[in-house]
């Protein structure tokens, strides 16, 4: 029998490419019951589930309930990144910064740093900083230039004061 985890990357996998509806949302809730309300995995497959579905605001509250339950790094951080962006895309972007603000907790080497950052400048962009926003992106593709860093660095916070 597959594991629970890969039964969730199959209802996943299915709805690749297509829109996200009842049908998924109704396959991730079977596979979260199997695991209880109290359990944050659960919670945060449920989230995106209705995340992906269009329904951010119901997301949003299971997104919190998972983090508040406790998620390992990995799914913390796609939590952050998730959470994140559904309140920048229901226009609350203050919420949106200060969950962005609970990754600087995340481990150094956490492979979705630039996916926060990604939904960091977004927000900084919607909320009417833009050049701030620019700023967090450019400070993201820094270490992955072959040189250059100094320099780059400098610009990057050059920009962001153009919003000040």
């Amino acid at each position: 029998m597959k594991s629970w985890d890969d039964r969730v990357d199959a209802v996943w996998a299915d709805a690749s490419g297509e829109e996200v509806g009842a049908e998924t949302i109704a396959r991730i809730d079977a596979l979260a019951a199997e695991r209880g309300v109290d359990d944050a995995r659960a919670e945060f497959e449920r989230a995106g589930a209705r995340d992906s579905a269009g329904y951010p605001a119901d997301a949003v509250v299971l997104y919190r309930r998972a983090l508040a339950l406790g998620l390992d790094d990995d799914h913390r951080a796609q939590c952050i990144v998730q959470l994140a962006s559904s309140l920048r895309n229901m226009g609350e972007y203050d919420e949106a910064l200060t969950v962005i603000q609970c990754a600087e907790s995340l481990p150094a080497g956490s492979p979705y740093r630039d996916a926060i950052a990604t939904v960091h400048a977004l927000t900084l962009a919607s909320s009417g900083r833009p050049a701030h926003g620019l700023s967090v992106a450019l400070m993201a593709l820094v270490p992955h230039l072959p040189r250059y860093h100094r320099s780059m660095s400098a610009y990057a916070q050059e920009i962001a004061e153009l919003d000040a």
